[in-house]
């Protein structure tokens, strides 16, 4: 992929030192904070010709006579297409993909990407803003960069210089601090059978980001309980997840219920590669949200920056009433997808030395404003592009913010697919609630939550 020349920000020296352990930046680096540079990171001007706006602030009010919630409605409906991407004029825009969107078009020749105006949308409450810059003085990593430390309810990394920050940022986006949903998995073989994996009952928060910290607070930034609700072989299996900032010394937790055995058990790993029950096995702990967990695997360089074509503020799949009208046979349905041009950075890691992993080559595409990896891909031990991913945000002013929907796993060699967090037939979209009571993340709770 043939990267644009790097704006002033980079060239400034945001690219020293790509794979050393990461440091704050000087006081007068962060000053580019809400000047030059958006309170989180993204440069606020717009691009060369335009087609990247400046950044005014963000989507922040629910429009006048419109009512937020349950179902996120789509707030950009009347914007036109401005053009596709086919198979016949990707060269004309193949610049502007990444590796595994252009595999997808020479597996499917009728792939499209839909593309509308660009709207820059991310935002954050005043007081992420604040912590922002704070964290910008004050935040590090050590330990192969599988630990954070000296950051809070803000992104770590707004100035970053190496790549491992980069992939810290994107796990600690903005995206609230607790909220709830119910959401359908679906698995596509590669025979091209559709399975309902998992009908799912979630909650989940973000300690890291709750406005009123605890002065007790252990260093846990994420922790998630999924209640299987069907399919009826799965009816009360249940898993809980904690992610740790310091991976070199509190491994990620997860524990299952498991309705044969009527017991809570701890599973031995969940990271790296080892399969999520919740996908039936076909993804991995680390390819949930196109990258999560430990970071020490991968040698993690800024490739650069660049302008892509990236799913954003994709409230367009939420409208259809059946799950059925967004899943063509072999991809989401180009009908219902959104996708906007954006600056990214372009993270690529590479496996170290000694270590094992079942993708020895991994590279991220994160978005400047929201510091989502909203698309990702993978290479396998022959060098092959193995799979490739995206994940759908979505605009919710009313929080405000963009958070992450339903992510899309394809298997490039196969055929066979995943989609995740599928909530288009749900009363409720996402729920933003008040953090749950420590309780419910407990491994006793899964024994409560159990129903056979």
């Amino acid at each position: 992929m043939m990267l644009k020349p790097l704006s002033h920000l980079l060239l400034t020296g945001a690219l020293v030192g790509l794979s050393l352990p990461g440091w704050a930046v000087s006081t007068e680096e962060a000053a580019q904070l809400g000047s030059t540079l958006t309170p989180l990171g993204g440069e606020r001007a717009a691009n060369a010709d335009g087609s990247i706006p400046a950044w005014d602030g963000g989507f922040t009010q629910v429009p006048a006579g419109v009512s937020p919630g349950p179902r996120i409605q789509d707030y950009f409906a009347g914007d036109a297409k401005l053009y596709s991407v086919t198979a016949q004029n990707l060269a004309e825009h193949g610049d502007k993909l990444s590796e595994g969107q252009k595999a997808l078009f020479a597996k499917y020749p009728d792939y499209r990407i839909d593309v509308y105006p660009t709207r820059r949308t991310a935002a954050a409450p005043q007081w992420v803003y604040d912590n922002t810059l704070k964290n910008a003085t004050s935040a590090k990593l050590t330990n192969q960069n599988n630990t954070l430390e000296g950051a809070i309810g803000g992104i770590p990394f707004p100035i970053p210089k190496s790549g491992a920050e980069v992939v810290w940022n994107h796990q600690l986006s903005w995206r609230g601090e607790a909220w709830k949903n119910d959401f359908n998995v679906y698995i596509t073989t590669a025979n091209g059978q559709r399975i309902l994996s998992s009908v799912i009952q979630s909650q989940r928060e973000m300690p890291y980001y709750f406005q009123d910290a605890k002065s007790d607070y252990d260093g846990i930034y994420w922790m998630i309980k999924l209640v299987n609700l069907g399919p009826p072989l799965r009816v009360g299996e249940a898993l809980l997840g904690r992610e740790p900032m310091d991976y070199a010394n509190d491994k990620p937790q997860s524990w299952v219920y498991l309705t044969g055995q009527r017991r809570v058990r701890k599973l031995p790993v969940s990271s790296y590669d080892t399969p999520t029950p919740t996908s039936s096995g076909v993804a991995n702990f680390d390819e949930v949200s196109v990258f999560t967990g430990p970071l020490d695997r991968y040698d993690w360089k800024i490739v650069g920056k660049q302008e892509m074509l990236i799913p954003y503020n994709s409230n367009k799949i939420l409208q259809p009433s059946k799950d059925e009208a967004i899943l063509d046979e072999r991809f989401l349905n180009p009908e219902h997808m959104r996708w906007e041009l954006h600056r990214v950075w372009v993270v690529e890691g590479n496996l170290v030395s000694g270590k094992r992993h079942s993708m020895p080559k991994r590279r991220l595409y994160v978005d400047e404003d929201t510091w989502m990896a909203m698309l990702g891909d993978s290479w396998d031990a022959n060098g092959q592009l193995w799979r490739t991913y995206l994940q759908l945000p979505y605009a919710m002013p009313e929080l405000p913010g963009l958070v992450r929907g339903m992510f899309a796993q394809y298997d490039l060699l196969t055929g066979a697919w995943m989609a995740n967090n599928v909530v288009t037939e749900k009363r409720v979209h996402n729920e933003i609630v008040k953090p749950f009571p420590d309780s419910d993340f407990s491994p006793g709770a899964l024994v409560s939550e159990g129903i056979r």
